[in-house]
């Protein structure tokens, strides 16, 4: 049996409102944070007392992404669009106004970003042009998720209305609708390793989903008591961690989909109101909540 070891490692400060958003830098001890607050800041785990804000905007940010080939910060503005920031120099370079709604995830591959929004539209922005290159409307619910699958050529989206939609990476053309989830799928996440997709929401169950069997459902899980905020894969794939609306982090074996360990305030000083994201980074997982705190936390595996 499996044995997991937590040990807080440290509790980050100083943003004023629900903290939302995290992603990582080149840095393997830096990330970034997002919050409610319009602030984006970034912290070292080597000094997790002092964060430094790189950006700041007027509504609320939900969504950041670290865009590699520019080594650039991609902040989402909720109502305006995108925000090109250079980290290292805590300037903005450039903006686009793609969307006049709140901007939920943000993912990129080389040189396209891909941006979903409340108004259920896709929109695909050539980050090295500026410019939007495909909008997509799926629904007129929120889309709330993204994960690209690049070896499958695909994306998958999560959406309010409890839809997730497998599309094309070459015309987003939809390949396959699944319906399994009974409220708002906020969280999508491919296993590239293993070519399972991870899916939770509103409904608080963890679904896995096989690719390569036409994305037939493996397992159903009551996963939390609330909502599944976000999903995260430890670095070498052989873990991963659900947060939820429950206050709780729960870790789970990749192979098996087997619980290991709760993280909560009562065992571990964990958050004390809804988690909202997590990021596992080679140093320590961190978790972001709407206490406008963000946790770290040493994992320690045990055969």
């Amino acid at each position: 049996m499996s044995r997991v070891n937590v040990q807080k490692a440290g509790l980050m400060t100083g943003h004023k409102d629900c903290v939302y958003a995290l992603t990582h830098s080149p840095v393997s001890s830096v990330f970034f944070s997002g919050a409610g607050d319009g602030l984006v800041v970034k912290w070292d785990l080597s000094d997790m007392e002092r964060g430094e804000v790189i950006a700041q905007v007027p509504n609320s940010v939900y969504a950041l992404n670290y865009y590699s080939p520019r080594d650039l910060l991609l902040v989402g503005h909720n109502y305006e669009g995108i925000h090109f920031i250079d980290w290292h120099k805590k300037k903005e370079l450039a903006s686009l106004k793609c969307t006049s709604g709140a901007i939920f995830d943000i993912c990129s591959l080389e040189n396209l970003v891909y941006i979903g929004d409340s108004s259920g539209t896709l929109t695909v922005v050539d980050a090295e042009k500026l410019r939007v290159v495909r909008e997509v409307k799926y629904s007129d619910k929120s889309l709330r998720s993204i994960s690209i699958h690049r070896d499958r050529g695909e994306l998958a989206l999560g959406f309010s209305d409890n839809i997730i939609r497998i599309v094309s990476l070459d015309n987003y053309e939809i390949l396959k609708e699944l319906t399994d989830h009974t409220n708002s799928v906020f969280t999508v996440t491919y296993n590239k390793e293993t070519d399972l997709l991870y899916s939770a929401g509103r409904d608080a169950h963890l679904k896995i989903w096989n690719a390569a069997s036409g994305y037939e459902m493996m397992e159903d899980i009551v996963a939390h008591m609330y909502a599944i905020n976000n999903i995260s894969f430890s670095p070498d794939g052989k873990h991963f961690v659900t947060c939820s609306m429950d206050k709780s982090i729960k870790v789970w074996d990749s192979a098996t989909f087997r619980l290991l360990k709760v993280i909560d305030k009562a065992r571990h000083a964990g958050h004390g109101t809804s988690v909202n994201n997590t990021l596992w980074l080679e140093e320590a997982l961190v978790s972001a909540s709407d206490d406008r705190t963000i946790s770290a936390w040493d994992l320690e595996f045990n055969l």
